[in-house]
């Protein structure tokens, strides 16, 4: 069911990741649609479910922490930050790997988000640290790892998830202080799209937890499943245009 803003409600048919996949690459391959623009639609659909979701982070300019990995999913990371940046926001963006994207369309919104006044730099042991020190509202973003990692999060990924659950927990607890928001494009970092399982475990896998998970085309059995539920929050899905190409799931 879609509203008047487009955003699909009351979804039951999930997706699996390779399903995503094959959709995307035949709207893509077919020419309607550019991987460039895909990921602009989902960077501009997040900020707004955002902004439907927390109605006071619209109202004023606020702080936000991008934390962006080296693919497409931190290439949605790059969008919202720039689209943040021009409403006026302070923006951080914490880069996971190369000090550049490894997919071009990232590399490009990398790029835009550098022009548009975003200061970058890597991730570090002081992170966590940086953004409970803030005062006023802080949106901290999620754009690490999407639906198609299989692998657990590498050490120093692992240790700031625990140190941001940590603190959230802690200012949650004082009311004199607001907590940040968690929002994680996707799926949380860490999190199988497919099962719902943390990945990793049980040898010590980790995954970040988020307040409110924005999603693109269709839920995915990993926001429904096992951990899923404990760890993506409010989860909320974004159409990004790919119903032309939806029946391809079947095949997959």
């Amino acid at each position: 069911m879609h509203n008047e803003n487009g955003w699909i409600f009351g979804v039951t048919d999930f997706l699996t990741s390779a399903q995503m996949r094959a959709i995307e690459q035949a709207a893509i391959e077919s020419g309607a649609v550019s991987g460039a623009e895909l990921m602009d639609r989902a960077g501009r659909g997040a900020v707004e479910m955002v902004f439907a979701t927390w109605p006071d982070l619209a109202e004023a300019p606020a702080i936000a922490f991008v934390l962006c990995g080296p693919g497409n999913n931190g290439g949605d990371g790059y969008v919202m930050a720039r689209l943040l940046r021009a409403q006026g926001w302070h923006v951080r963006i914490a880069q996971f790997g190369p000090d550049e994207p490894v997919t071009p369309d990232a590399r490009m919104n990398f790029h835009k988000a550098q022009v548009a006044g975003c200061a970058v730099a890597q991730i570090s042991g002081q992170l966590a640290l940086e953004i409970f020190a803030q005062a006023g509202s802080v949106l901290v973003i999620d754009a690490l790892f999407g639906t198609g990692v299989t692998r657990a999060l590498p050490p120093e990924l692992r240790a700031l998830s625990h140190l941001l659950e940590d603190g959230a927990q802690k200012a949650r607890r004082d009311v004199a202080w607001a907590a940040p928001r968690f929002m994680a494009v996707d799926l949380p970092s860490g999190l199988c799209a497919d099962t719902g399982q943390v990945l990793g475990e049980p040898e010590g896998g980790r995954a970040f937890m988020a307040d409110l998970t924005v999603t693109f085309h269709g839920l995915k059995h990993g926001h429904v499943r096992a951990s899923g539920p404990a760890l993506c929050g409010l989860v909320r899905v974004v159409d990004i245009g790919l119903w032309p190409w939806d029946e391809l799931r079947h095949g997959v």
